[in-house]
């Protein structure tokens, strides 16, 4: 089970499921957010898309209305990623939008609407900088092959700046909701800045990918083993596996793919952190926007399953084996489940192999049985199977719509008169 902050933090655990934005000179090339460490652009002609970068259709507003039809309840921004672009107006570099093309705000527009909506606001800072002088780009992941003529590698005076930055976006654009660092290469150490970070944005979450301690862990692009965290986390996905940011022939994972990956982290106690990168000129790519409505169709009609609830799968899905002599639980593969009072929640987060399912160790019928998709009720008994003659009769779900719904992840409400155990 996870412990809480006990603080002004554990809104954490109610805000579930968030709109990650990764957005910057990087969309006009349209390639990858990393383009300049990926692929063979050189960091001169990178830094000349300065005086191209004019999005004039972006519209927060668009951004949030399509974040909260989907049921998202946050949004994480990318205020400078390792390219060193800065995405508001700051003071301490030239290398930020009000010297581009637009010459305007952006940080400012979205913190703007965000506030004016009360849809909480997070910020994503890069460690490593390919473009300041002081950063130690070393040839380490996520960093350029070494300084280029003019650099001055110093790593004091490099966080010198990246305390400047903070400060400015912690105290020019409202409240903060979280501050996500993100690859400390360098493995620099400074506890203070995450102090200092506190002191000017009281209740602030903060990750652990920065220098100093963070409040929650970041798992990305994959869902990790195991019925339930032991952590408090917020895992990160795009809707495009090739990249964060804008690419223009991206390959998209299927709805389904991502409604899955959705589930087992909430289901497991998790947040969800879901990416879309924008256009060069501020818009959401169509293919987006009709990912996130049908992935938001499905979240909306499922979402009481995460809400209030707890994971249960390590207490309801478990035999008791022996190895060398001591017992060990073991989590079903099949399903997860969550609790909420004498309600279960069985999440069939992976391809229902029949239009049954046996929730064993289960032997206990429920006083009604709901698929949560649709509202529609299911046939459930206490049967004795021919799989397990040997053992005892278990819970059995029954003629579950496998076909009907097979692009969709469903979810099972049994609703029982007493706490559900085995």
């Amino acid at each position: 089970m996870i412990t809480k902050f006990k603080d002004d933090r554990d809104v954490f655990f109610e805000r579930r499921f968030g709109l990650f934005v990764h957005w910057g000179l990087y969309a006009i090339p349209a390639w990858h957010e990393q383009i300049l460490w990926r692929g063979d652009m050189k960091r001169k002609d990178y830094e000349k898309l300065i005086h191209e970068f004019n999005p004039v259709e972006f519209n927060p507003d668009e951004w949030l209305d399509m974040a909260e039809q989907a049921g998202m309840q946050y949004l994480c921004f990318t205020t400078k990623h390792h390219d060193g672009f800065c995405m508001w107006d700051t003071k301490h570099t030239e290398y930020n939008v009000m010297n581009s093309a637009y010459g305007k705000d952006i940080l400012g527009m979205l913190a703007e609407a965000c506030h004016r909506r009360n849809f909480p606001l997070s910020l994503y800072y890069s460690c490593p900088d390919w473009h300041h002088p002081n950063y130690p780009n070393q040839g380490r992941h996520h960093e350029m092959f070494g300084p280029r003529a003019g650099d001055d590698p110093d790593i004091d005076k490099y966080y010198d700046y990246v305390r400047n930055q903070l400060i400015e976006l912690c105290t020019k654009y409202g409240k903060i909701y979280q501050l996500f660092w993100d690859v400390n290469v360098a493995e620099h150490e400074d506890p203070s800045l995450n102090e200092m970070i506190r002191k000017l944005q009281p209740g602030i979450l903060i990750n652990d990918r920065g220098p100093g301690k963070g409040d929650y862990n970041t798992p990305e692009r994959h869902v990790p083993e195991g019925g339930s965290f032991n952590k408090p986390t917020e895992a990160c996905q795009a809707l495009g596996r090739e990249s964060w940011g804008y690419k223009e022939d991206e390959d998209y994972y299927s709805n389904k793919f991502i409604m899955q990956s959705i589930d087992k982290i909430l289901a497991m106690g998790g947040n969800y952190l879901l990416n879309v990168g924008p256009k060069p000129d501020g818009r959401i790519a169509q293919e987006n926007i009709e990912a996130l409505s049908k992935i938001g169709e499905w979240y909306h009609s499922v979402k009481e399953s995460f809400e209030d609830a707890i994971p249960a799968s390590d207490m309801i899905f478990r035999d008791e084996i022996t190895m060398e002599g001591s017992a060990r639980r073991m989590v079903r593969d099949e399903a997860l489940a969550t609790r909420r009072g004498n309600t279960l929640y069985i999440h069939l987060h992976k391809d229902t192999q029949s239009n049954s399912i046996v929730l064993k160790p289960l032997n206990k019928a429920p006083n009604k049985a709901t698929l949560l998709n649709d509202g529609r009720e299911l046939e459930a008994t206490v049967d004795m199977i021919p799989w397990a003659w040997r053992e005892r009769p278990y819970l059995r779900i029954r003629n579950l719509p496998v076909n009907e719904l097979a692009g969709t992840v469903m979810v099972l409400k049994l609703e029982f008169d007493e706490a559900v155990s085995e």
